[in-house]
């Protein structure tokens, strides 16, 4: 399956070498508790994630990130956490068929139970914007998933972004939109009345997932678009750079950049915005 890696797979080691389930499964509470575990609940906890009666709509996307976050879900439940539902979701917006088929043998082996619906979103993304048809994809395929969601009756979809997602997010906006803003743990869908987006692995680290995955022997997939392959230039992966190059010099860099969003002095800001409005410092100079 080493072709695999062309189209979308982050090739690990083999599939006969990897950990069984239960060895898997009993990891994320002893060998990962610390970086995995402990930070999925800490984020929950602290930005109030989930409440008793929620439905939620876990996105499995089959990448390294979604399906560590779809264990540490079914860990909770099976530990009776939190008062909660879960639908695992996974959308196919045109997948290779090889693609599709390491899908759905991860979430087999894992014990997923995945619910997997088709869209043609690879498609008409390359279509409507062919030069970089990345951010149309995203924001496509998030509408996807919000209205599969609600189909289920769910009032939160949770995605797997992890905290240096969050960073290079901030730093993306800071270097190429002039602004500052960050990706928040949580939101209300602008679109969907009723449906709340959250990101449970808010305080857990790629490396952290990177590792857990590659000592589980998990194969996931990677974006696994084909019409995005060939494309260079991406921003995100620039500012991954950025950020790795600022470690080797500045300690705790990405904490910092993290910090920095939670410790924003309003009285230090030349402006800002809020409810759709621009405020300038001026505006309140004289009070």
């Amino acid at each position: 399956m080493n072709d695999l890696a062309g189209k979308g797979c982050e090739i690990l080691v083999p599939a006969s070498e990897r950990d069984s389930l239960e060895e898997i499964e009993r990891s994320i509470i002893t060998r990962y508790r610390k970086h995995t575990w402990t930070k999925f609940v800490k984020a929950i906890k602290d930005y109030q994630l989930i409440a008793d009666g929620d439905r939620i709509a876990v996105a499995v996307s089959g990448g390294k990130d979604s399906l560590l976050m779809a264990k540490l879900f079914q860990e909770m439940l099976r530990h009776g956490k939190a008062n909660f539902t879960a639908e695992f979701i996974s959308m196919d917006p045109g997948y290779h068929q090889d693609i599709r088929a390491l899908l759905e043998e991860n979430c087999s082996f894992l014990k997923i139970p995945i619910q997997i619906f088709e869209t043609k979103i690879f498609e008409i993304a390359g279509k409507i914007a062919q030069d970089y048809p990345c951010y149309m994809c995203a924001k496509m395929r998030r509408g996807a998933l919000y209205a599969r969601a609600r189909e289920l009756g769910c009032n939160k979809l949770a995605l797997a972004h992890h905290f240096n997602d969050v960073i290079e997010t901030t730093l993306l906006n800071l270097l190429y939109a002039g602004s500052f803003k960050t990706m928040l743990p949580k939101l209300k869908s602008a679109h969907f009345e009723g449906l709340e987006l959250i990101r449970p692995l808010y305080y857990v680290e790629e490396r952290h997932i990177e590792e857990y995955t590659r000592e589980s022997g998990i194969w996931p997939l990677n974006c696994a678009c084909m019409i995005a392959a060939g494309k260079t230039g991406n921003k995100r992966y620039e500012i991954k750079a950025l950020i790795a190059d600022l470690g080797k010099r500045f300690k705790d860099v990405d904490r910092f950049i993290f910090k920095a969003a939670q410790n924003v002095n309003m009285d230090c800001i030349l402006g800002w915005q809020k409810g759709g409005q621009h405020h300038s410092y001026l505006d309140f100079y004289d009070e």
